[in-house]
């Protein structure tokens, strides 16, 4: 790699790739220089905006909640209403019911998105798996009672 210079002003980098060739380099000769060159604007260039205030949790949280109850209704928190509450945080909740994911999603700007999904195999296998558990839990919980002659 080779450093020359084809004006006063700029400094160009000779490479071995044919693109990096060519591309200029304000650097200042002297190294004090550089934190005393100035940046300038464009006048027909507008200001830069600031960004965005992110939304605070709490905030969140109440439309997390909003977009929950008018999608599930009211009473989802029941257990008669079959909404499981899987996981969640401020910015974002995970509802199942039966073969059906609704995933709520709350950006930074105060925008909700929900999802729905089926159930995928992973919780389809664990339903199972919980349930041949409980079975034989409870055919052994039978045959030790009657070992014991409770039954």
């Amino acid at each position: 790699m080779r450093v020359e210079s084809r004006s006063p002003d700029r400094m160009y980098i000779q490479s071995a790739h044919p693109v990096m060739n060519d591309l200029p380099h304000d650097l200042p000769e002297d190294p004090s220089a550089a934190e005393t060159v100035p940046h300038t604007v464009s006048p027909s260039t507008p200001p830069p905006q600031p960004p965005p205030e992110p939304l605070p949790a709490e905030q969140a949280r109440i439309l997390l909640e909003r977009a929950i109850r008018e999608r599930c209704g009211d009473d989802w928190r029941d257990d008669d209403s079959g909404w499981l509450y899987v996981t969640g945080h401020d910015y974002m909740a995970r509802l199942t019911k039966g073969d059906i994911n609704l995933d709520f999603y709350v950006d930074l700007l105060g925008e909700v998105t929900i999802t729905e999904s089926p159930t995928n195999a992973a919780q389809n296998i664990a339903q199972r798996l919980g349930c041949v558990l409980l079975l034989l839990s409870l055919g052994i919980a039978y045959l030790m009672a009657r070992a014991v002659g409770w039954v």
